[in-house]
């Protein structure tokens, strides 16, 4: 092999494996998104001389820290089964109350009132929980699907 080729292959596996590196380093340093786990919700309807509930709970953990949770009930059979929500959508919507349950996890719980009137006339079968989880470092999870229930 002559020294022009041989100095041409050095060069290129110093570049590649130089290229390598930054790859592998960005990527270390990329934080992962915030994950959420054992997300239940449970649906109490209202009844005579009482209100009913809507309760939603999940643990949250993210390395940077939770910094919040937006949390959005919605029917099934609405504009998002056809146009999807998004994190702009969720920016406006209530937030669930978070207590810490580990070095980088918070429980959250988010409860509602339903009133025999809202029940009435709120669309009644399938329901869905999106949320939104916010880091402390900005890194973000929707999941439109969080948890499910039924408004009968």
């Amino acid at each position: 092999m002559s020294r022009r080729i041989a100095l041409s292959v050095v060069a290129g596996v110093v570049v590649l494996g130089g290229a390598g590196a930054v790859a592998v380093a960005y990527a270390g340093d990329q934080a992962p998104a915030p994950a959420l786990s054992h997300s239940t919700v449970h649906y109490a309807a209202p009844g005579a001389g009482h209100q009913g509930s809507l309760s939603f709970t999940t643990e949250v953990t993210a390395p940077s820290g939770v910094q919040s949770l937006k949390v959005l009930a919605w029917p099934e059979k609405s504009e998002f089964a056809d146009k999807p929500l998004t994190a702009k959508d969720m920016a406006s919507v209530e937030s669930a109350t978070c207590t810490p349950a580990g070095a980088r996890t918070v429980r959250c719980v988010y409860r509602t009132p339903v009133s025999a009137a809202d029940a009435a006339s709120s669309a009644h079968g399938a329901w869905h929980i999106a949320v939104l989880a916010t880091a402390k470092d900005g890194h973000t999870t929707l999941d439109t699907r969080a948890a499910d229930f039924t408004l009968a």
